[in-house]
């Protein structure tokens, strides 16, 4: 108890609360029914990464240090936990699950990327599971998959939780999970262009929560804050639902703390806890009058809770034999770099002092890299590889195993086809649509250069799947260039990319339908990035690596380029140029006037 005590003399000192407590429609009583505080504690985007910063050995301290000071204790995810990290993909991420079962979750919702595993896969990790998944809006042929809500009674008050999943989630996994076998998806997130599916379905379970006896409704959120989700934002929800106290978010990796007015002008926080266990959100309703505070418990070094005190708890344990047979094999150093490769803006940050993910709005070094080992490895014109399946940075010095993985942590494969002009000009369109947002399938590229002219609005078109169906208006792409020569819509280019984008329609890529296909799903995405350091760069990546915004291949235009205006000639030159009869005749007509 002195270590848990010292964490939280620590902890007190990060932890940002709301200064205005919000009170819950059902709950602003002069006699609170609590005879303690409820701390809800929630996680966000774990992906996997249970041995980073907290840890689940410093949740699992932070929960149990609440409960020995009084207060009740629940703890609830709000997805994308199973993947991206080698201990979920290596093990489908059923190692994920039992540590998730172990330290006692109550309840939780899937991300998008809970399906990367395939559909089969994710129903039966749920079985598995000793809580809970919920979500409102996840459907097959028209049928919820899971409970729309759970309540949890505590102390005489009841909670309701309500689970909603983004309807980017079909293009934000893999699309054919969500299909049967003729290709017709069969599985939805009610992604209708309005958003009022969504909100209609988030407001019944709202209402039928309340109906059920809710004192308190949170929403379990895993919607974001990115341009491309619109209009399915956690601000898009809150502004057109009403009788939610708290929405608990996650998928934009944000830390924000909003109060915002919900359909009705009434008050309703939005939390965020960013990813990987950096923060550990929590949320408190008052015993003494109901009333509601939030905030983050803050990690901000890279050393982890319990390596910097010697914490150990019951979760000590279960962490060190779930990661203990994958360490030897993940440590082994499989090549070099001379310079740092990167994802993010190496010079800025955001408000919050995170730093900024550019791979998936611009070009980066560590882009431009794993493009051309698709190009490289695929023996084709042009490579391609979506800013959404570039994970991890990777430093300069020693590259392991472990560090290729974090990449490319998807187990997408190596597929090669043959594309026309036009074919490679639309999909460059499509995944820019965002810019300068970010958006997961931002193309990084290989053996061609192209423009972003982001002062045109996008006028590209998709379905109410989010599959891309064309481009009505001007193209913002511009100036394509296939090495040296323009890009020509007519002609047939070798493309290389992976099966998610060419075959799967991964982040709704259709611009490649119908594409004769050279080669299919040859090797993992993983290996071919191991594979081009290795046999192509000898083992180390060099100099020409250096610049972390990359070689110059993607370039943002945000402006329109002024108009050439064209002048007369001066006089001086007419006359340099006319003949001597011309001249005498000037001269003659300008002495009449």
């Amino acid at each position: 108890m002195k270590k848990l005590l010292a964490v939280f003399l620590g902890l007190s000192m990060s932890a940002a609360t709301l200064a205005t407590p919000v009170f819950a429609e059902e709950a602003e009583t002069e006699e609170s029914k609590l005879s303690s505080d409820v701390v809800v504690l929630y996680t966000s985007d774990v992906h996997c990464g249970v041995d980073q910063n907290f840890t689940f050995v410093g949740l699992q301290a932070i929960k149990e240090k609440l409960e020995a000071e009084g207060n009740h204790v629940l703890l609830i995810d709000d997805g994308d936990a199973i993947q991206g990290e080698p201990l979920g993909t290596m093990t489908e991420g059923e190692a994920i699950i039992n540590l998730m079962n172990d330290i006692g979750y109550d309840v939780a919702i899937p991300g998008n990327h809970e399906f990367d595993y395939g559909m089969d896969r994710f129903l039966e990790l749920t079985e598995k599971a000793e809580f809970p998944y919920i979500s409102c809006n996840f459907n097959k042929e028209g049928k919820l998959v899971f409970n729309p809500y759970v309540i949890e009674e505590v102390e005489g008050i009841k909670i309701g939780f309500v689970g909603v999943t983004t309807p980017k989630t079909p293009t934000g996994s893999t699309p054919r999970y969500f299909q049967n076998e003729e290709g017709e998806f069969i599985y939805n997130f009610l992604q209708d262009d309005t958003g009022d599916d969504v909100y209609d379905a988030v407001q019944k379970s709202v209402d039928d929560a309340r109906a059920e006896g809710a004192d308190y409704v949170f929403l379990m959120g895993h919607l974001g804050n990115e341009a491309e989700c619109i209009p399915w934002t956690y601000a898009d929800v809150l502004s057109n639902t009403s009788g939610i106290d708290v929405m608990t978010d996650g998928h934009s990796h944000d830390t924000d703390q909003i109060v915002m007015s919900n359909k009705d002008g009434e008050d309703v926080i939005r939390t965020a806890c960013g990813t990987k266990l950096a923060n550990i959100g929590w949320v408190r309703i008052s015993a003494e009058d109901g009333s509601i505070s939030n905030g983050l418990y803050t990690w901000q070094n890279d050393v982890s809770v319990p390596e910097l005190l010697g914490i150990t708890n019951s979760m000590t344990e279960e962490l060190e034999e779930a990661t203990a047979d994958l360490d030897e094999a993940l440590a082994e150093v499989v090549a070099k770099t001379a310079v740092d490769l990167t994802i993010y803006d190496p010079t800025e940050v955001d408000e919050q002092n995170n730093p900024i993910r550019i791979v998936r709005r611009a070009e980066t070094n560590l882009g431009d890299l794993c493009a051309d080992a698709y190009r490289d490895q695929g023996r084709a014109d042009i490579g391609l590889v979506n800013g959404g399946g570039i994970r991890v940075s990777i430093p300069a010095g020693d590259i392991t195993l472990n560090d290729v993985l974090l990449v490319h942590p998807f187990g997408n494969s190596l597929t090669v086809i043959e594309a026309t002009g036009q074919q490679i000009l639309d999909a460059l369109e499509w995944n820019a649509r965002a810019v300068p947002s970010e958006s997961g399938g931002f193309l990084q590229v290989s053996g061609l250069t192209y423009e972003i002219h982001t002062y045109i609005e996008t006028s590209a078109t998709s379905d109410e799947n989010g599959m891309f169906t064309g481009v009505e208006g001007e193209y913002r792409v511009k100036n394509v260039m296939v090495g040296d020569e323009p890009l020509d819509l007519d002609k047939i280019y070798t493309v290389a990319s992976h099966d998610y984008m060419l075959l799967d329609h991964g982040d709704g890529n259709t611009a490649f339908d119908g594409c004769k296909v050279l080669q299919e799903s040859v090797k993992l995405d993983n290996q071919v990035l191991k594979d081009y350091i290795i046999e192509t760069l000898g083992g180390v990546v060099g100099e020409e690596y250096q610049d972390p915004y990359g070689q110059g291949r993607i370039v943002a235009v945000e402006e329109a380029p002024e108009e050439a205006i064209e002048e007369e000639e001066p006089e001086e030159v007419l006359e340099e140029e006319a003949s001597e009869d011309e001249l005498e005749e000037v001269i003659e007509e300008a002495a009449e006037e």
